[in-house]
């Protein structure tokens, strides 16, 4: 990293490279923290994580005893070896004596998008309550029709505020916290829906996972979900990149043109009843109906139980409880066939997966151990094991370079970058010292 920041000294390191270059550094060497640890406040397992969108430095966590706190990671409220030790004790603490508190488990807890004055709660109560932080009071209910598995509000929103919640209900409902009431019912899943996320690339796309073990996308602008995603449906490796640069070279791109022409499947001519059923084919792919066999295709053997999607909106990691992870080109519905290596998920409940700030790395609860997957080879990078029971969820927080995991151990593990050794150290004064040893010019 040193010689990084010599030549971001000098000149020769783009300001964007140098701190992509620094992120994969800290990134590579993370580890168990040893300097930082959060009190968990917690008496069951921990089921949702996730560090507020808008300063990155406020956590928080909902757990299986009906409790939701929140934690300060960037500021210590105790020390502890001499000031090497930071502890972080939960700043804000709801459980069932609250007056308005959740009676059954927490499964899901999340920060309201452009604020850290809300965040919103789902439990097994049948309830969804959004609450006041300042106040620590409820400011909006909604009774929902059974458990509620997970909720999720869109990061990119600007025309609206919805809570959209996945529940042992077939049906998925979206709550508007500015009518107080459900403006949509989205039907088409035939069993619980355990995990949803909204698209990072629009505001209006749902992408939802069932225990049908059915991904939908959905339009919330008009009826009916517009793809279903199938596993058989698939594409090798990474999609071809959009712009291509044209070819100076004649004999270049005859050649191409040529290669091209072999792998092409001869061209046919068709008749009437041929090109209608080209055209109603391609239509059921596009918009595929209830009754359409289509609908019936499946993303996993078994229950949806997670799901994320890259940042730049192009690629959807799914996880299941056949224990497979796969990896989705959104674009083309396709699914490229990344062979994550084998690992065993949990298939009783939902599981959080988190990306890298690049979406280079996945980090996915795998039991007792939560793993990095290489996102484009799907080789494991590291396997971090700290845990004594079940991880639950993960959460990636790229200000900081730090991730956390927590599971039914009814602990929060903080994973930071290692801090620099004395061999980077030694090696950055001796180039320092080499540097002002040539530099002669000013005598």
């Amino acid at each position: 990293m040193w010689k990084e920041i010599r030549e971001r000294e000098f000149g020769k390191l783009r300001p964007n490279l140098f701190t992509s270059s620094v992120s994969k550094h800290r990134l590579s060497s993370i580890q168990l923290s040893n300097s930082k640890e959060i009190i968990s406040s917690h008496r069951a397992s921990i089921n949702s994580l996730q560090v507020d969108l808008t300063e990155g430095r406020y956590l928080l966590a909902g757990a299986s005893d009906a409790t939701v706190a929140v934690y300060d990671v960037q500021r210590a409220s105790d020390y502890e070896g001499g000031g090497l030790i930071a502890k972080h004790k939960s700043v804000l603490l709801i459980n069932k004596q609250h007056e308005h508190g959740h009676k059954y488990p927490v499964s899901s807890a999340i920060w309201y998008p452009i604020d850290t004055g809300l965040f919103i709660t789902g439990s097994y109560d049948h309830h969804i309550n959004v609450w006041d932080t300042n106040t620590t009071q409820v400011v909006m209910n909604f009774k929902m029709p059974g458990k509620v598995y997970r909720t999720a509000m869109s990061s990119l929103a600007r025309s609206h505020m919805l809570i959209a919640a996945g529940t042992e209900d077939v049906q998925v409902r979206l709550c508007d916290i500015a009518s107080g009431a459900f403006s949509h019912t989205l039907s088409g899943h035939r069993d619980g829906v355990m995990s949803l996320e909204w698209s990072t690339s629009s505001e209006w796309v749902l992408i939802t996972g069932g225990c049908d073990g059915a991904i939908r996308f959905w339009d919330i602008r008009r009826a009916g979900c517009f793809r279903v995603l199938d596993q058989s449906h698939s594409q090798f490796g990474r999609r071809p990149p959009l712009l291509v640069r044209p070819s100076t070279n004649k004999k270049s791109s005859s050649a191409g043109q040529s290669s091209c022409a072999k792998v092409r499947a001869p061209h046919k001519k068709l008749n009437g009843n041929a090109l209608k059923s080209q055209v109603k084919t391609a239509k059921q792919r596009l918009h595929p109906g209830m009754i359409s066999s289509l609908d019936r295709a499946t993303g996993h053997y078994g229950v949806i139980t997670g799901l994320k999607v890259t940042d730049d909106g192009m690629y959807l990691l799914s996880a299941g409880s056949d224990s497979r992870l796969r990896l989705w080109d959104i674009e083309s519905g396709c699914n490229t066939l990344v062979n994550f290596e084998t690992t065993r998920l949990q298939s009783s409940k939902s599981i959080q997966m988190a990306l890298s700030q690049d979406s280079a790395l996945a980090f996915v609860p795998c039991m007792t151990t939560a793993k990095a997957f290489d996102m484009w080879s799907g080789q494991t990078r590291w396997t971090f094991r700290g845990h004594y029971e079940n991880i639950n969820c993960c959460w990636y927080n790229a200000l900081d370079q730090e991730l956390y995991t927590a599971g039914n151990d009814r602990q929060i593990l903080v994973w930071s970058p290692s801090k620099l050794n004395f061999d980077e150290v030694d090696e950055w004064r001796n180039g320092q010292a080499a540097v002002t040893d040539q530099d002669n010019w000013s005598d």
